[in-house]
């Protein structure tokens, strides 16, 4: 094992598998010579050539629309975006090809592909850098969505992602490239698509995050524990799939549920999560299920965005609440 940030696992996972299958393929703006904006990519283009890390232009639907040529030919393409925010650029591509093209082709073409794409705040990037847009890729048949919250599962599920037959949207946090570390297996390994993980165990309340919000969740459970309020913290991993019995089983057992993420309120993935539980451990709730989300506005200005994407104490509020302490 070695302690590897989120970044260091990423680049980690990429190398070993453009060594292992010639088919990978990378491609994004700046990932070659740069190493990539965030160096997710820094030293591949050196080892494996120019032919299997490109460059592309700064045109996010050429980036994915080129992928699909190439998985439709047999590659297995790993297309960046910069940021997730920049694919409603690409969005016409990823949703009305990408997803689509196994089902509309009557599984003549299949699309193993990765889009590989970091969001997330309190990183203070411009405008449109940020945004938490999973819920709308979640809502494109055909695409699996992946949100890892630790630099081992970032490692386990890409490896997974780019040996699926089917195309992934994977989303990296921003916070998480280089503050999230912990211990990495050396040897090959993967992390399966659609098992939540149990980040920390409690009995009173259920707090179900993905990505940097599990960090945050974690520390509120913290700030709970001080109080006497026990908090579960379930990690999804993955959007689609999900594990909606896992999601069940810990609401069952704890009778009260909040539902952490980094998305604004309304039409959230949250939402899915809420009515999963509704549907599958209504008779167990003893308190109606809480959200603590960004707020419904745009992405505001970097010297504010604290105020704007959970933080423990707001979601310690959330706690008290529906545990009857507030």
């Amino acid at each position: 094992m070695t302690v590897m940030n989120m970044v260091e696992a990423i680049r980690g996972a990429l190398e070993h598998e453009l060594e292992r299958d010639e088919r990978v393929i990378l491609l994004g703006q700046d990932i070659g010579r740069n190493g990539g904006v965030f160096r997710a990519t820094e030293g591949l283009q050196e080892r494996f050539g120019e032919d299997r890390v490109v460059d592309m232009p700064l045109a996010e639907g050429v980036i994915v629309g080129s992928a699909v040529g190439l998985a439709a030919a047999g590659l297995v393409p790993v297309p960046e975006l910069q940021f997730l925010g920049f694919g409603s650029q690409a969005f016409h591509q990823i949703e009305g090809q990408v997803a689509r093209m196994r089902f509309r082709s009557q599984g003549r073409y299949g699309m193993p592909m990765v889009i590989r794409a970091p969001f997330g705040g309190n990183v203070r990037t411009p405008e449109m850098h940020s945004d938490a847009h999973e819920a709308k890729y979640a809502n494109s048949p055909g695409l699996k969505v992946v949100m890892p919250a630790s630099a081992y599962d970032a490692r386990g599920l890409l490896t997974e992602a780019i040996r699926d037959p089917d195309p992934v949207l994977f989303c990296e946090p921003l916070r998480g490239y280089r503050l999230i570390k912990d211990e990495v297996p050396e040897e090959d390994y993967t992390v399966p698509f659609g098992q939540a993980r149990l980040a920390r165990d409690g009995s009173d309340v259920a707090l179900i995050a993905w990505s940097a919000a599990v960090a945050v969740a974690t520390k509120a459970a913290e700030l709970a524990a001080a109080e006497g309020i026990s908090c579960a913290v379930l990690d999804l991993r993955t959007l689609v799939p999900c594990d909606t019995d896992r999601v069940a089983e810990l609401v069952a057992r704890t009778g009260r549920a909040v539902v952490v993420h980094e998305a604004p309120l309304t039409a959230g993935f949250g939402a899915e999560v809420v009515a999963t539980i509704q549907e599958e451990a209504f008779w167990s709730l003893e308190a109606p299920i809480r959200r603590v989300t960004a707020y419904d506005t745009p992405y505001p200005i970097a010297s504010i965005e604290e105020y704007y994407i959970p933080s423990a104490e707001r979601i310690l509020r959330s706690i008290r609440q529906v545990a009857g302490e507030g």
